[in-house]
Order: structure tokens, then sequence, then C-alpha cells
């Protein structure tokens, strides 16, 4: 067989085959299976369809191997099986092509997000897509296409785990939506230069809705990129029809589009949902029939896609009178407050009230904390700082908001005012008395600060400007009592590496224990601000124990806990007011600030664990 490059050389349009999901379901494969895995249960009804696409007019076939890879395989128990399905589909395809017709082998997205957005690494992607990449090489496929693809980061470790797999030349493909952009934003000018500079053979787009909205997406990329252009578009969007879902568009249609492809430079045609032999066999006139025109670059355009977005980030000390306080070195203080259970704020304002007498620097908030319902805390804040202003630390958790939805979230906070968040993933709602509640986890903790790292640089998540920059303080969780501190301290250093600029840690009773810990994270120290719990009875000091993940009270904590509050109540309290104390003389030499928790609401209990700090009186900040 040629060397495929061959094909991408001689400057003529080529047609690759259709849809195989919808053909496959055509003939009978539900779609709660593994589609992939049909490769090894029924190799022949595969076989049946290259068939039908090589009859229809295909030059290239594409492997039945889209959902492949081993984090899609899992999720059906086949991840020990990568590479025989993949091989399996490469042979399958090599059977029908014979030595006339060329073999691509599909790679899709791993339908997890990675960094920076998510917790798989790029490494650990590229390395998923290496693997996939060898069995199609071994398989025998003539060419990878990477396909489908929403995140750049994504695609660009898919192109060079096919180049760590096999000297084969690459198609790399984005997916864009109805306004022509990527989820996340980003243009097809500057979807072309990126797939081009990652080391793509040839460029394109497929999938997304229909031929005429990737047709207007295919010709700006064409303005700014010599690499040789693919298009393979859906049916259209699929109707419901009789409780059927029906792709609508005609395999005529399909066919004057193909003209409109090859007259704008496309060199590489054919389709994707919905698509059938019909289609191609429809454009395959068309294929035979023209020569895709002579395309020029426009230095205009590819000037306007090489522009470097984003904006110069407010300076970290003009954020909040926090962040100031952080950036001069100096000791802050701030107190836990539940937000509101219902839909009325004054009792929590009335606290807050106490706490700006006393002279403490902030309000921590909580998000849903243990999964329970409260008013919203960016509400909550709101309220609190208008009402009484305090400046206010909102915890904003990952799990229950989609990307968009953060993102509108974060951008209306900024316009309320609030300038300081606690960035977390959040617990999920089985901990809570709404067990059946979903969660979403998007992105987590690690994703989120990424994502508020852009904001402030005046960037969406797919360097679109934003228009003003945010200007929001960003701090995350850290937890020093892990029960895996290698994970905690490898999943630390992400957080800085995203933008993290403080740290609050989970309640603190081991203060040697703590300080190990800081000893550990040295080379990547931000300022951690310690959170201290004041126990006020032996039974609150189980409960936390046993039942608050990331909370570990030792024995000898426990042990002075059940002495006290044998005595009875007002002894256990001050028992644990003496520990409180403790804890935080000996931690203020080793901190930023302390953040003390109200137990049960207790404002004044709270405000007693600050004594402990040098310089402290009630309404005087040390």
């Amino acid at each position: 067989m040629p060397d495929f490059r061959k094909l991408i050389e001689n400057g003529s349009a080529h047609l690759f085959d259709g849809a195989l999901g919808t053909e496959l379901y055509r003939r009978g494969v539900f779609i709660n299976v593994s589609y992939d895995e049909v490769n090894l249960k029924r190799p022949e009804l595969v076989r049946d369809v290259h068939r039908a696409y090589r009859e229809a007019g295909a030059e290239i076939l594409e492997t039945n191997s889209f959902g492949g890879n081993r984090m899609r395989l899992d999720q059906h128990g086949l991840g020990n099986r990568v590479h025989e399905i993949n091989r399996v589909a490469a042979e399958l395809a090599r059977d029908v092509a014979g030595d006339d017709l060329y073999v691509a082998g599909s790679i899709g997205p791993l339908g997890i997000r990675i960094e920076p957005y998510g917790p798989t690494s790029r490494d650990e992607a590229r390395a998923i897509f290496r693997e996939q990449a060898e069995a199609l090489a071994e398989g025998g496929a003539d060419v990878f296409i990477v396909e489908t693809f929403s995140d750049l980061s994504e695609v660009e470790q898919a192109i060079l785990g096919c180049q760590d797999a096999a000297n084969l030349p690459i198609i790399a493909q984005m997916t864009v939506q109805v306004g022509g952009e990527t989820i996340y934003g980003v243009d097809p000018a500057r979807i072309a230069l990126h797939l081009d500079n990652a080391g793509a053979d040839v460029v394109g787009l497929n999938c997304s809705v229909g031929p005429a909205m990737l047709l207007k997406a295919i010709q700006k990329m064409a303005e700014v990129t010599n690499r040789p252009l693919s298009a393979m578009a859906n049916a259209g969007l699929p109707r419901e029809v009789e409780g059927r879902k029906m792709y609508m568009a005609s395999p005529d249609y399909f066919s004057k589009y193909t003209r409109r492809f090859i007259q704008a430079g496309v060199r590489f045609v054919g389709g994707c949902c919905g698509t059938t032999p019909d289609h191609i066999a429809a454009m395959a006139s068309q294929v035979r029939a023209l020569r895709p025109r002579q395309r020029v670059v426009v230095a205009d355009a590819v000037r306007e896609a090489e522009k470097t977005p984003g904006v110069e980030p407010v300076p970290t000390e003009q954020r909040s009178r926090l962040a100031s306080k952080v950036v001069a070195g100096e000791m802050v203080t701030s107190v836990e407050i539940l937000p509101p259970k219902g839909g009325e704020p004054d009792d929590v304002l009335e606290k807050v009230r106490k706490l700006k007498a006393a002279g403490v620097d902030a309000v921590n908030v909580p998000d849903g904390p243990r999964a329970m319902m409260r008013m919203g805390v960016l509400a909550s804040c709101s309220i609190i700082e208008r009402e009484v202003g305090l400046e206010t630390i909102p915890h904003y958790c990952c799990r229950d908001r989609n990307l968009l939805g953060m993102m509108s979230d974060l951008l209306g906070a900024h316009a309320l005012g609030l300038r300081n968040l606690l960035i977390i993933t959040g617990d999920p709602p089985r901990m809570g008395p709404y067990p059946d509640a979903t969660a979403v986890f998007d992105i987590d903790s690690v994703g989120l600060t990424n994502l508020v790292r852009k904001l402030n640089e005046g960037l969406d998540p797919g360097d679109n400007p934003i228009g003003e920059p945010t200007s929001f303080f960003q701090g995350v969780g850290v937890n020093h009592a892990s029960i895996d501190p290698d994970y905690e301290i490898h999943h630390f250093e992400w957080k800085v590496d995203a933008g993290a600029q403080y740290a609050i840690t989970q309640p603190i009773f081991d203060v040697d224990r703590f300080l190990a810990f800081l000893e550990r994270i040295d080379h990547v120290r931000i300022p951690v601000i310690a959170a201290i719990w004041p126990l006020v009875s032996f039974r609150n000091a189980e409960s936390l124990n046993n039942e608050v993940p990331g909370v570990e009270v030792p024995a000898e904590v426990l042990k002075r806990m059940q002495v006290a509050s044998e005595k009875g109540k007002e002894e256990g309290m001050q028992e644990g007011l003496a520990i409180a104390r403790e804890m935080v003389a000996r931690l203020e030499p080793h901190v930023q600030g302390v953040q003390v928790s109200a137990p049960f609401g207790k404002v004044d209990f709270a405000l007693e664990v600050f004594e402990a700090l040098s310089g402290w009186t009630a309404g005087v900040k040390p």
C-alpha cells in the first residue's frame, strides 16, 4: 500500500467513509454497550459496515475504535483489552480495505478533563493515547485520525501520543458548536494554528452540527494555515421522530456541500454522525470530479489569530484588604460561620457584627458544607459585605455547578464586589440528607483554580478576552492529616502551579503532624492559614474524629476532653478552649493567619481563641 503521505501531497480531494456508530446501531447494536467491543463479539458486522462504505466509493476506511482508549473502555470493564480491541479494529478495516484503500485509525477523546481543568495530567493522557495508537498501527492502520476533540490541550496530547506510537501521518480534527467555536470558546483560526503547531499533517473539523456551519468554520481555518484541510460533518442535528433520533440532512444535500467544501480548498471529506453509505455514495461523484482550489493564507488573519490575549492581572495586594495584609506578611484572623438555613439572614448578620467589632479580618462562609442545604454562599457573602462591611471568604465548590455555571457565578460574584475565594472540590451529595441529589464535578479544585487565574488575566477557558479582568484573591484547601500524604502533597503542588495564592488547612488538632507537613511543602510554600476548631465536649471531639472527612483528633486530645467533660459541660468547653489556645500559640510563628470555626454558631466562644495570639485584645487586631 502506498504511503498515505503521498495522498496528502498529491493535491487531490479524497473521500473518507461515514458514521460507523450510526450503521452499527441500524444493524441492531444497542447504545448501552461498548461499540468498540463489537470488534471482538461481532467482527463480521463491523466488516459489513466497512464493505458498505467501500462499495459506496470511500477511499479511506476508519477503524471502529473511536472510544477505544483505556479511560472509556474502563467504563465497560474492558480496560485490560485496549490493545486487543484496537488491533482487531484495524485488522477488520484492513481486511476490507485490501491493498487499494487506506485505513485510518480512529482515536477519540478520553471522556474526562485533563489539566489544567481536570485531574488527569498531560503526560498521563499522552501515554493513554500512545497505548491505543500502538495497537492501531500494529493492526495495519495507514494514518491516525484524532477526531471530535473540544479541548486544545487534550488534542495536543493525542497528537503527541500518536507520534510516540508510530511514524504515521496524523489527521487532527476538532469539533465546534453552533456559533463556530469550541465549548471553551476557541475560534476556528486558533484551532487551525494550534493543530498546525502541534504537528498534525492534516487539520480540520468533524461532527458539530451540519455541513453549512462547518463550511463557514473551515473557511476561517483556510485563511491561517497551509496544512491540508479535512471536513466531516454530521447529517445535521438529530430530531426526535416518533420516539427515534433521526438525522435529517439528505445524501443530495451532502453532495452539494461536498462541492462547496472542495471549492473552499478542503482535501479530505467524509461524514460523521448520522451519515450512511448513501451519503458517501452521493459525495463520491463530487470528489472524483473536482480538484480543491489553491488556497492563500491571509497574513492579517494569521496575525489576528496569533495575538496573545489577556491583560496584566491586578496586583495581588490590591485585590482585597485580606490580600493586602497577607502580602505584607501580617497575621490575619477569620471566623467560619455557616450560611443561613433559610432565607432570613438576620441571625448570621448579628454574629458577623460581633466579629467585626472584635476586629477579625474576615468571615469564612462554607458552600453547602457536608452536602447540607443552606443559602447560597455567594448570596450570603454579598449580603454580609453589604450589610456589615466585613470582608468574606466564600468557599466555592465544584460539586454543584458545571463549567458554564461556574464562570457565570464567578463573574457575578466579582460584579457584586466579592474578592476573596477559597476554592474546594466539595463533599459528595451522599454525605448529606439528600443522597439522591446528583453531583456535577465538571472540574475539581485544581481546574477551578486554573479557571479563576484565567479570569484574573481577563480570559475565559478558551483564552478569549472577557473585557476587564477579575481580581480575585484565590485560596485553596489543604489537608495536612490526609491518609495519603504523598498524594495530598502532589495535589497541593498542582494547586500552587494552577495559581493558588494562599491555603487554609483542615482543622488542626495535632500540631507536630502539621509542622511536619509544612516542611514537606516548603518547596511550594504559599501563605498558610491554620484552621482551629475549639472543641465544646468529648462527644463533639468523638464526632469530628469519626464522622468528618479530613479531621483526625489525637488520642491525647480525646482523653483530655473526656476527663474534662465528665466533670461538666462548662469544664468540657473550657478544656476545648484551652486546647485551641495552646495550638494557636504554637502555630503563630509558622503560619500567616488563624481561622477559627464557631462551633454550633458560638462566635463569642470562637473569639476567645484569638486571645492566644500575641497582642490580641477584643477590638484591637494583633
